[in-house]
């Protein structure tokens, strides 16, 4: 395949993509919606993630004037554009040119890839800085460069302030460092990389401590580092089995087979030096969180940082006959022509059961307006839920909106950024509407319930919803409330 026809089938996938953005029906996703709102509030850390996703929403939104979710999500196709890009020069300066085309064509069709270009998420940022600091890596194992090595800490300074998952890449370099002179840098260039990375990474951190370290312990609950999550070690091995098997479908069945042949012909000694440096970048990244499944929690996304690395030396073994590399490409092409379709008519193709297909994506914004309504026939303006799903839909939905809308105070550590940021206050005077997702009891004030009702699609269709008229100390924390009596 030639470099140019390997360009315009990249950009030609990503206008599709684009195109098929502008009339994609589907409501902002959950997280889609927090990071929105993240970037309507600009920090330098937040509950959950880093803050460059933010960063970036609110760049879009604010050269475009508006906050449609065409704008919010732009950035997802253009970014792994501009992977794709970045591989095809990793791959030349490999010297494997002769297989550039092909590297920008596989990961631009990657299943990961044409999902996570329908909606806005911290992977597909974070990977293209993935990309441009394995560029400059390679760079400085060949020369020692200021310029370069600048380049390598920034970049991954700002992988790391885009999502903490860059750490699980650094054994693999460090080993292989270690064992392979080849891929060696200056130990100048290791300090000017180190402190350029610390520069950039460093505002998080202080973010992290004056805010009760609330990033770091987030991500230690959701992957229950401390107390595991239970079920003896049986329920643990599947979840690593079942990690494991998702990589085929995150990167196509053809392309993890040829990591994992590649790992293998590393493991036989019969991979050359960059081969071997490939596996290193890659490999080591899907084992660990493979452990992380075992002890613990982890999501098919998790190792997205082993698919730079990972594509090309795919390509690369897959180069001695097209017919795998055709095969791959058409079948990873499938999903990236798909997608988009199903994002377009997400409303109407539905499952034998009724269920829309692309329910995760829809009824969100249903719900925010059904909410609005019930407020305003009760004459209320102020709205407090504790579920996030509903929080972050009815920030985005009602923006602009005469209603004051609030988390649920539990006590104790936030179980969200809404609860963290957006409590109800403890002054707030005159009776709340609280929308629940199961019946509630107030044990101090007054409750009336308002109204009951069950979404008729998407991702809570069947469901029942509950409506209540409270006072405020209905929804105090349990201390509070003790204290009050």
């Amino acid at each position: 395949m030639s470099l140019r026809f390997g360009l315009a089938i990249v950009f030609s996938v990503t206008l599709w993509r684009v195109v098929m953005l502008h009339f994609n029906r589907t409501d902002l996703f959950l997280d889609e919606a927090q990071y929105w709102f993240w970037g309507q509030n600009l920090d330098f850390g937040y509950y959950s993630k880093p803050p460059i996703i933010a960063w970036v929403i609110r760049f879009f939104n604010a050269i475009s004037g508006s906050d449609s979710t065409f704008w919010i999500r732009l950035s997802a196709p253009l970014f792994h554009m501009a992977t794709a890009l970045m591989l095809m020069r990793i791959t030349r300066r490999l010297g494997w040119e002769e297989i550039a085309a092909w590297v920008g064509v596989t990961f631009i069709t990657l299943p990961a890839v044409s999902l996570s270009s329908t909606l806005v998420s911290t992977d597909t940022i974070q990977i293209l800085f993935v990309a441009i600091a394995i560029w400059a890596f390679l760079g400085l194992n060949k020369r020692a460069s200021v310029i370069e090595a600048l380049l390598l800490g920034a970049s991954l300074g700002l992988a790391f302030m885009t999502k903490y998952s860059i750490l699980f890449m650094l054994p693999g370099v460090a080993v292989a460092m270690i064992l392979m002179p080849s891929a060696r840098i200056s130990w100048r260039d290791c300090l000017i990389a180190a402190i350029a990375g610390a520069i950039i990474v460093s505002p998080n951190l202080w973010w992290n401590l004056t805010h009760d370290i609330a990033t770091v312990r987030h991500t230690e609950s959701i992957a229950h580092w401390s107390g595991g999550k239970g079920g003896g070690s049986t329920l643990h091995l599947v979840g690593a089995i079942e990690f494991f098997l998702a990589q085929f479908g995150v990167v196509g069945p053809i392309v993890f087979f040829a990591m994992l042949w590649g790992a293998w012909r590393m493991i036989r000694g019969e991979a050359n030096d960059r081969e071997t440096l490939l596996v290193w970048l890659s490999m080591p990244v899907v084992i660990l969180i493979t452990l992380q499944a075992f002890f613990a929690k982890a999501y098919a996304n998790w190792a997205v940082t082993a698919y730079v690395a990972g594509t090309i030396l795919a390509v690369w073994l897959l180069r001695a006959t097209k017919r795998g590399l055709v095969t791959s490409v058409i079948i990873n092409g499938i999903p990236a022509v798909l997608l988009p379709i199903l994002t377009v008519f997400a409303a109407d193709l539905k499952l034998p059961n009724g269920d829309l297909v692309m329910k995760r994506y829809m009824g969100r914004s249903a719900i925010s307006l059904d909410i609005a309504g019930i407020a305003n026939d009760a004459h209320l303006d102020t709205i407090v839920a504790q579920d996030r799903d509903i929080l972050a839909d009815l920030f985005y939905t009602l923006k602009g909106k005469p209603y004051h809308i609030y988390a649920r105070n539990l006590g104790g550590f936030p179980s969200s950024y809404y609860e963290q940021n957006f409590p109800l206050p403890a002054n707030t005077g005159g009776n709340v509407l609280y929308v629940s997702t199961s019946p509630f009891e107030c044990s101090a004030g007054a409750d009336e319930m308002v109204k009951t009702w069950k979404p008729e699609f998407g991702y809570m269709r069947g469901k029942t919803l509950y409506a209540y008229r409270v006072t405020p100390t209905c929804l105090a924390p349990p201390s509070e409330t003790a204290s009050a009596e």
